[in-house]
């Protein structure tokens, strides 16, 4: 049985293969670079339907997946900046538990793509890489999972599992098996402690907080069940890719209308300008529906809704233009920005030539509050659960990218003052710790 573990990430993915035989370092699991010496990868597609770039086998008005040039990781995203046409998808795996799953979406000149199509094509890409690597085939995979795909709903939690391991299967894979994330970054986590010992895992990523009380330690690293070890496992649906949802409503929708008033209509007072394009601009997997013609037809209708008519005239740009995900990416840069140095200025000069937004730490600390008050009540929630106080937990482990945000670990740290705080590779914690899984899993 030949085996591997793949971090199917909100943001970014990581794959985790077993050393060769000949492996100076020994046996094992070993990270596959994915692009050049990169060990993750952007969970990102570019669908190219450039004219001349498709192939003589793809008919307009059908729905297809191999047939159509695509790119992956940062190639996606650097096709999608240099201006091809086509369609690039991120966050797919937030679609999974919704009934998008099923549906198919256009991908530019009358193409369309199931999404869960979307997701198969991007695993399928990823086992090329591990057997490329490896040098054999690879039939067996340890897949890793949020504690909730979605919060409150067990179908639909159950569904989002079982589409994902169809699309696993679809890919060829005959083995399929899971595992929680933050555990598996327990497990990576287990590897530096000494001693026995309670550890709270926080493993906060682009879509989901997920919090795990794991009872870790050497004389129990080998075992492979470990469910008595897991003393409880939390989570909430809120993460990376929200926090630039609101700091993008914050700071860069502001100045193309959101927010804004109507004029006054025989004296009465200005109503708001409707806000859910806003909204959905802000969304990765819903930026798209807003390029619809007939959403497009209904914005350039609405120009009377706005006081400020140069609101209207960005808005129209962005849409017009597609330019939706850059401003997105735009926010996610910002935040990064501000939480290095405390404030920015946002370019906004894609929509308006000379157009900027300033942003401060204030600023990013009222659109986010919300959000990382319910990420501490979720850990503190986590802990009580597992019969502990906060005085029981001697690590707090973080990972996933969304806690390089330092305002989200400082109030995660005072909550648990005693603990002490570890950090690991916040790309590449859980796809080691899936590895370590694999291993115990399907290794003779």
């Amino acid at each position: 049985m030949t085996f591997c573990a793949i971090d199917f990430g909100t943001s970014n993915s990581a794959i985790a293969i077993a050393r060769s035989a000949s492996d100076p370092v020994g046996p094992g699991m070993r990270l596959v670079p994915l692009e050049g010496e990169s060990l993750t990868m952007p969970t990102a597609v570019f669908y190219c339907t450039d004219a001349d770039d498709l192939p003589a086998t793809t008919w307009k008005g059908h729905t297809f997946d191999d047939s159509l040039p695509r790119t992956f990781g940062r190639a996606a995203v650097q096709a999608y900046v240099d201006g091809y046409e086509g369609r690039l998808m991120r966050s797919m795996k937030s679609i999974l538990g919704t009934a998008l799953v099923e549906q198919t979406t256009e991908v530019g000149h009358g193409f369309g793509v199931k999404y869960l199509d979307i997701i198969t094509g991007y695993l399928r890409h990823m086992h090329s890489m591990a057997v490329t690597a490896g040098g054999q085939s690879i039939d067996s995979v340890v897949m890793g999972r949020p504690v909730f795909f979605v919060d409150d709903d067990a179908a639909r939690d159950a569904a989002a599992q079982a589409s994902l391991e169809a699309a696993a299967r679809a890919v060829g894979f005959k083995h399929v098996a899971f595992q929680y994330e933050p555990i598996a970054a327990a497990f990576d986590y287990e590897q530096l402690t000494t001693q026995e010992e309670l550890v709270l895992v926080a493993d906060i990523g682009g879509g989901t907080s997920d919090f795990s009380v794991v009872r870790v330690g050497p004389q129990r690293a080998g075992r492979i069940d470990r469910r008595d070890d897991i003393l409880a496992n939390h989570g909430v649906h809120i993460a990376g890719t929200d926090f630039d949802r609101h700091v993008s409503l914050a700071s860069v929708m502001p100045p193309m209308g959101f927010g804004g008033f109507g004029p006054s209509i025989l004296g009465q007072a200005p109503r708001p300008v409707p806000s859910r394009v806003y909204f959905d601009l802000t969304t990765w997997h819903l930026i798209n529906t807003v390029y619809q013609p007939q959403r497009v037809g209904e914005l350039r209708n609405m120009l009377d809704f706005y006081g400020e008519p140069v609101h209207h005239q960005r808005l129209m740009k962005v849409v017009t233009d597609r330019l939706g995900h850059a401003l997105v990416g735009s926010a996610e840069a910002a935040k990064i920005a501000v939480a290095q140095g405390g404030h920015t200025d946002i370019d906004l000069s894609v929509v308006e030539k000379g157009l900027h937004s300033p942003l401060s730490a204030e600023q990013v600390i009222r659109a986010l509050g919300d959000d990382l008050t319910r990420i501490v009540a979720c850990a503190r929630d986590t802990v009580s659960q597992a019969g502990l106080a906060p005085g029981d937990i001697s690590a707090l482990y973080f990972t996933g990218g969304s806690t390089g945000l330092k305002l989200l670990t400082d109030q995660l740290e005072a909550a648990f003052p005693t603990a002490r705080a570890v950090r690991g590779d916040r790309l590449a914690s859980v796809a080691t710790g899936l590895g370590l899984h694999a291993a115990r899993l399907f290794k003779p």
